[in-house]
Order: C-alpha cells, then sequence, then structure tokens
C-alpha cells in the first residue's frame, strides 16, 4: 500500500514538474510597443519607470533612410521620429496603459515641436504593430481629445522598421541625470508623472 501511494506521489510530482516548463513560457510573452512624443531621452525615461515594461530602447522610425545617424535625423531630412520601442509583458501592464502614459508624457497637439524642440523627427507618432494595436490607438486618441484644448495631431502610422540609436543615447538620462537638459526638461516631467502616480521613482525595466 506505502509503495503504491509512493508510486502515486512521483507520478503527481512527475506531472507538476513537466507542466511547469508550459506554465513559465505562457507567462513570458512579450508584446513591443513603438511611440514618439519628442526627445527619445524624455520618453525613454518615462517608460521604463513603469511595471511591466521590460526594456526601452531609443531609436528611429517612421522614416526612408536606412541605418540613419543621429545626426542624419536631426538635420530633418530622413523622414524619421526620435521614437522608444518598447517591450512589455501583457499581462502586467496592458497596451492601454502604455497609451494613456504616451498622451500624459507629452504635449501631443504640437506639429512636429515638444516645447523648444523643433522639427519633424520630434513629431508625436504611434507606430501600431498588429491591427489590434491600431483600433486600440485610434480609440485612445478619440478619449484622449477631451484632455486638451487643441486638436490632436499625433500620426497614427503602420510600424516598419526600427533602428536603434547610438549607445550614448540609451539610458541617457539615467546615466547623466545632472546635464542641463534633463535637469530642466525630463526632470520636472518625470516629478509631474510621478506626483501623479502614473510613473513610479526609479527604473523598473530589466
Amino acid at each position: 500500500m506505502k509503495t503504491s501511494f509512493i508510486t502515486l506521489l512521483a507520478l503527481v510530482a512527475g506531472l507538476a514538474v513537466n507542466a511547469q516548463p508550459n506554465q513559465i513560457m505562457s507567462t513570458n510573452k512579450t508584446e513591443t510597443a513603438t511611440f514618439g512624443g519628442g526627445c527619445f531621452w524624455c520618453m525613454e525615461a518615462v517608460f521604463e519607470r513603469l511595471p511591466g515594461v521590460i526594456s526601452v530602447t531609443s531609436g528611429f522610425a517612421g522614416g526612408k533612410v536606412e541605418n540613419p545617424t543621429y545626426h542624419q535625423v536631426c538635420e530633418g531630412t530622413t523622414g524619421h521620429a526620435e521614437v522608444t520601442q518598447i517591450v512589455f509583458d501583457p499581462a502586467r501592464i496592458s497596451f492601454d496603459k502604455l497609451l494613456s502614459v504616451f498622451w500624459q508624457a507629452h504635449d501631443p497637439t504640437t506639429l512636429n515641436r515638444q516645447g523648444a524642440d523643433e522639427g519633424t523627427q520630434y513629431r508625436s507618432i504611434i507606430l501600431y504593430h498588429d491591427e489590434k494595436q491600431r483600433l486600440l490607438a485610434e480609440k485612445s486618441k478619440l478619449a484622449a481629445k477631451d484632455d486638451f484644448r487643441s486638436p490632436i495631431v499625433t500620426e497614427i502610422v503602420p510600424f516598419k522598421k526600427f533602428y536603434p540609436a547610438e549607445d550614448y543615447h540609451q539610458g541617457y538620462y539615467d546615466a547623466n541625470s545632472n546635464a542641463g537638459y534633463c535637469q530642466v526638461v525630463i526632470a520636472p516631467k518625470l516629478e509631474k508623472l510621478e506626483h501623479k502616480k502614473v510613473i513610479q521613482p526609479t527604473p523598473q525595466t530589466k
């Protein structure tokens, strides 16, 4: 009797062990969002402070030139926007939540400009990765218009290709928080969003 019971326990344990990898795989699913809302240093600092966001990469998208450099994009001739590509865990944070933060993290009513940063590379843009994201983005944009006095000019376009920016742009705020631009532009934005409980005070990315 004892032997049969032990055998049964071993069988159950074996089934549990075999089931674990599938359970882990199901919780490791990630999705990607690509947003542009002015300087990517600002947007990167905001989105990396959201629980559920795994990584945020600053780069360029929406243009026609292959492998553009930062200086080329700054000239405004490549068609690219400065964007952040966000890899997130949909079980912990939804695309809708990311969109909500997107609208709060910049001014989507100023065409090709955010504050003193001017040029098409600073335009407000959502690059959707699938039809579901497109529909959610359109719905979110429609709902967000009530929060602004001027019309929203944010582009909603299909994602095609993303080019990571040079290494020194990655994690820029966290590495240069005492720099003038970070102190004058980024820090106040983070403080405002933190005060509103939109973001955490420190990066949540791995």
